[in-house]
């Protein structure tokens, strides 16, 4: 189960083909970095449609992908335009869950495996016979990229420990995502059809572990 890590906007439209900069770059090629108004922001050119900015969930930085042929002037003017959402975006940021995180020290990592090995446990027995499966071996890891993974033929279940840092019923929603690996492998309709049926709620605590 990948962990989103990013807010996002899109320009309105595809900006027109413009005189190639001079530190412009393929598709593929390595990021450049620009400065644009004292922001660092992380500029790479893929064959795109739109502008796309994202900012990291710690905050700490912008980046942009741009049509191959954009100036770095109008990416920078985009950036501009977007300054007021992004100053808000990394402020929210450098208080969320995944910038304590971020800057957690190893006690703080043993505290959260605590207490999601407290209550994973009671969760998964809870919701076996619901959904008609068996778990195999629980694990639990400090993960920055997943907040839970299973593996259908061992039935083995491994749950972020980062989990602690949100609502209780976030831990509840990954188990049964998890869990529902068992009756499904991929993310299909079938999927989120069974997801809706154990837990027609997920979608909204799925979004409360941005």
């Amino acid at each position: 189960m990948s962990q989103g890590f990013c807010d996002a906007q899109r320009g309105s439209g595809a900006l027109a083909p413009a005189g190639r900069s001079a530190r412009g770059r393929r598709a593929g090629d390595a990021a450049v970095e620009l400065l644009v108004d004292g922001l660092p922001v992380r500029l790479t050119r893929k064959r795109v449609k739109n502008l796309n900015l994202r900012i990291a969930r710690t905050g700490g930085c912008v980046e942009v992908s741009a049509p191959l042929h954009v100036r770095d002037q109008d990416v920078e003017r985009f950036v501009l335009e977007k300054r007021t959402w992004i100053d808000q975006k990394r402020a929210q940021a450098a208080s969320s869950p995944a910038a304590r995180a971020a800057q957690a020290s190893p006690e703080q990592v043993a505290a959260w495996r605590a207490v999601v090995e407290a209550c994973a446990p009671v969760l998964v027995e809870a919701w076996e016979p619901i959904m008609g499966v068996k778990a195999g071996k629980l694990a639990y890891r400090n993960m920055t990229s997943r907040w839970g993974s299973c593996q259908p033929s061992t039935g083995r279940i491994c749950l972020n420990v980062r989990l602690a840092l949100y609502p209780p019923e976030c831990l509840e929603y990954v188990v049964v995502h998890e869990l529902c690996h068992l009756l499904e492998r991929g993310h299909g309709p079938r999927f989120k059809e069974l997801m809706d049926t154990f837990m027609p709620d997920w979608r909204e605590r799925r979004d409360k572990l941005q």
